[in-house]
């Protein structure tokens, strides 16, 4: 079973209002309102009826509907086209689909091991002089094809 596909185990239904933090063992469907924080376990779906009016902290998410609050996510993050989100998103891995609404700022720390280390300055200088050089082999290379070619002509 894929990681989006988790079984839900709490629905909360179109039509369904609930006033307080909400927090759920497992995976969460939200296709009603609630106002307030909402903390899951497992993976978070938020049906594109679904309002949320607080922070969210959950494994994985997928949002549909509409929060306005931050968004906190250990794993992946999706907003569908029809997903409107305004907050601070903080994920490992986020998906925006075209037509997705999104104002507020996106943090993907990933852990340690996986990020990129800056080369040192002298690296740096060495690659640019590398490339230079390159770059004026490749010059003298054509100057040297344009001088056979311009021979070949003058001989005929």
């Amino acid at each position: 079973m894929k990681n989006n596909e988790a079984k839900i185990t709490t629905i909360i239904g179109r039509g369904a209002e609930c006033d307080g933090n909400f927090s759920a063992e497992g995976s969460v469907r939200i296709d009603g309102t609630v106002n307030g924080d909402v903390t899951v376990t497992g993976s978070l779906t938020v049906g594109s009826a679904g309002i949320i009016n607080g922070d969210v902290s959950a494994k994985s998410a997928m949002i549909g509907g509409e929060v306005i609050g931050n968004v906190t996510v250990a794993d992946k993050t999706e907003l569908t086209g029809t997903a409107k989100v305004i907050g601070n998103i903080s994920t490992t891995l986020i998906v925006i689909d075209e037509n997705a609404v999104f104002q507020g700022s996106c943090n993907m720390d990933r852990a340690s091991g996986e990020t990129r280390q800056k080369p040192a300055g002298r690296e740096v200088r060495a690659g640019k002089r590398s490339a230079k050089a390159a770059i004026e082999e490749a010059l003298r290379e054509v100057e040297a094809a344009n001088q056979e070619e311009e021979q070949g002509e003058s001989d005929r």
